[in-house]
């Protein structure tokens, strides 16, 4: 099925389906950055959701520097990942979220392939990454598609040099 993986750049057309699949398969702090609102996926927090990607529409050139993908697999919205400008020029920063029925089919790795392309594509040089040790499928992504990691205590860091071609899955 990861070769099934497209990327979209998030709209109006398929906001709602990626709400709708992170309502379904996924908690709000892992989606979105936290907002004061009623705890789970209250209305409040459904609006919070929908601005914070409408925030980004403007792309690496917008406002917030940011450009959001929907991860599709066989068509359909699995989940989202994103690219921020760093402050470091020709570097951008990836996160991503996959609803809990795409996790362990290798969409996370295809989807952050697509995402190297689509900033190799863009000028990038490197794009870097977050997680923690306790985040073992993202540990995973990252080191599938050749990032350097380092950890630095329950911290982990990639960084993935748009220079030389990725590991084949």
């Amino acid at each position: 099925m990861a070769g099934a993986v497209r990327l979209e750049p998030v709209d109006e057309r398929n906001l709602e389906p990626l709400l709708s699949v992170a309502v379904a398969e996924a908690e709000p702090g892992d989606v979105m950055p936290p907002v004061e609102a009623p705890a789970g996926w209250s209305h409040a927090r459904r609006e919070a959701f929908r601005d914070y990607h409408r925030a980004s529409f403007g792309g690496l050139d917008g406002p917030t520097r940011t450009l959001m993908y929907a991860i599709l697999a066989g068509g359909e919205v699995v989940g989202m990942v994103r690219m921020t400008r760093c402050d470091e020029p020709g570097t951008v920063e990836t996160g991503m979220w996959l609803g809990r029925s795409a996790r362990g089919q290798g969409l996370g790795a295809a989807a952050l392939r697509e995402l190297l392309n689509a900033a190799a594509a863009a000028g990038m040089k490197a794009v870097v990454a977050d997680t923690t040790r306790d985040n073992p499928g993202a540990v995973s992504v990252l080191s599938k598609c050749g990032a350097k990691l380092s950890e630095d205590g329950d911290k982990v860091h990639g960084e993935i040099c748009l220079d030389s071609t990725p590991p084949a899955l």
